[in-house]
């Protein structure tokens, strides 16, 4: 039985539309895919507010729904992905960063209470800044696989990855160079 929705429709875009934005916009990196995937996430709401079973927050629901139209949109797109080369294994990814003992070739930054950062906005504007220099592919595996919690076979479909290892070996990269950055933009300056 759906239940009543405390917020009218037609004010969901005033109430939800900016953290939508942003919850697509760090997903897919494009301004105007964001915009569309809000709107079609607004209009799946408004087609289905009847069967809104009042279980969770509208906002929470409208974020379900757009997750699911993310997830869409990276379907119909993976066609445009490349694909890494079948013989790089993540051995010779990482094997650049490690001296013959099996030790960091770079001195790594202490980073002491990282969950700190995860409460302060100028945190976020570096990470933002550091997953928007981060190739397209490697930024969206990152958040579909790291933050999202897609599984290692769903991001492979959705991203157009031939093996598991492939995914691996990229999802490794993409944290080295997440790293880096975060440690020159962000904890080298706490």
């Amino acid at each position: 039985m759906a239940q009543q929705i405390k917020t009218a429709p037609e004010n969901w875009l005033s109430e939800y539309g900016d953290i939508l934005y942003r919850y697509a916009l760090i997903r897919v990196r494009s301004e105007a895919t964001a915009e569309d995937l809000v709107q079609e996430t607004l209009l799946a709401g408004l087609q289905a507010v009847e069967r809104f079973s009042g279980k969770s927050t509208v906002r929470t629901w409208l974020i379900s729904i757009l997750k699911h139209k993310i997830i869409d949109h990276f379907r119909k797109n993976r066609h445009e992905i490349t694909v890494l080369n079948d013989d790089e294994t993540a051995e010779d990814v990482l094997a650049y960063q490690f001296d013959q003992q099996g030790n960091w070739k770079i001195n790594l930054i202490e980073w002491g209470t990282p969950e700190k950062s995860m409460d302060n906005e100028q945190f976020w504007v570096a990470f933002n800044e550091c997953l928007s220099r981060l190739p397209q592919r490697m930024a969206d595996l990152l958040l579909l696989r790291a933050v999202d919690g897609l599984a290692t076979e769903e991001c492979c479909e959705l991203l157009g990855f031939d093996t598991d290892n492939q995914l691996w070996v990229t999802l490794s990269r993409t944290r080295v160079k997440l790293r880096q950055c975060l440690e020159t933009n962000w904890f080298s300056k706490e």
